[in-house]
């Protein structure tokens, strides 16, 4: 079996998917920069552990050396993934996160035909953010071929301290739509009401990865992304951004949020998460479905996972690729739980 490495594995996702992995009968090396939690985790799964940080390229190339993939587990994605994308290029490694910044899939996108060069495969996003929705995302454009527009809509019920924390990094920033191909600020009132299986609820704009990713796996050039809990979180963020602006704030809040974890599996075992999308073409038709999934951070374990197994048997196609562009819109299927509905 080829080597791989899992880095942030100590982190509270990175975790999930370490254990996981050894659930599949699969030996991931761990990485990160902390000594003890890794080595606590190590001997708890078994697994060999490695310490360095991103900040040191030999160190960084040196660990990468003999490895077939990386699964990067680490965020703020923004400002850890471009030193690991660039190791991997270097070292033909083959690159996975778990992104859903957008930035970091514009970024890693513009890599593509070095990438290919290389022939390395850059799959960013390999968890809720954005598998479930990229493949929906496909298997609507495959029932509407003329699509011109696609609406895209999710919701879960649990945030942990890392992912606010990298939610905090891009506080203040517009919310985003893609018009015509372009990237551009959400118009003032916009929302859409979405019914995920248990009646109509108010959802708002969110600016999420698949306005990069569902833009090129399906080429529909106008994307708007929803989220049921958005609200909520606006009004909170229009309330902390002026706090956030004051000097050392915003690194000290980040360090605290991110001791807060995540939810424990019993939650996680109760809990589901949805996803709905809309596409429509300029005659009027639409085609709608919806998915019903695990928990968002547990799916996250499980699609990423499943990409490191796709990966480690040999498919890894060459250049950036989206979920749904490398395995197809019903490799969501492929995970225990999931269940799509035609609406």
């Amino acid at each position: 079996m080829a080597h791989w490495l899992l880095y942030g594995a100590n982190g509270y996702t990175g975790r999930l998917a370490a254990g996981r992995a050894v659930e599949r009968g699969l030996k991931p090396i761990l990485a990160g920069r902390n000594a003890s939690a890794l080595a606590r985790l190590g001997t708890e799964l078994g697994l060999e552990h490695r310490v360095f940080g991103l900040d040191n390229p030999d160190r960084l190339h040196g660990a990468l050396e003999g490895m077939a993939a990386v699964l990067h587990c680490a965020g703020p994605f923004v400002q850890t993934s471009p030193p690991m994308v660039q190791a991997c290029l270097e070292n033909r490694t083959h690159y996975l996160d778990i992104t859903g910044e957008i930035a970091v899939f514009e970024t890693i996108r513009l890599q593509d035909s070095q990438a290919r060069a290389a022939g390395v495969m850059l799959l960013p996003g390999a968890g809720f953010d954005v598998v479930p929705s990229d493949c929906l995302a496909l298997y609507l454009k495959q029932q509407l071929p003329s699509a011109t527009h696609l609406r895209l809509a999710f919701r879960t019920p649990f945030v942990s301290g890392g992912t606010l924390a990298t939610a905090l990094e891009h506080l203040g920033q517009a919310a985003l739509i893609r018009r015509d191909g372009r990237l551009v600020p959400v118009p003032p009132g916009l929302s859409c009401t979405v019914d995920f299986g248990s009646g109509p609820v108010r959802a708002t704009p969110l600016s999420w990865g698949d306005l990069v990713t569902a833009y090129h796996s399906t080429g529909i050039p106008n994307l708007e992304v929803y989220t049921a809990f958005g609200g909520r979180w606006m009004g909170l963020s229009g309330l902390l951004e002026k706090f956030l602006r004051l000097p050392g704030v915003k690194p000290w809040l980040q360090s605290r949020i991110r001791r807060m974890g995540g939810p424990d599996a019993a939650r996680r075992a109760q809990a589901t998460s949805q996803v709905w999308g809309e596409a429509r073409d300029e005659s009027g038709h639409r085609r709608a479905a919806r998915l019903q999934a695990p928990e968002a951070y547990t799916l996250t374990a499980l699609t990423a996972v499943a990409a490191v197994e796709r990966v480690l048997r040999g498919e890894a196609p060459p250049g950036f690729q989206t979920p749904a562009t490398a395995y197809g819109a019903d490799f969501i299927l492929e995970i225990p739980g999931v269940v799509r509905t035609d609406l």
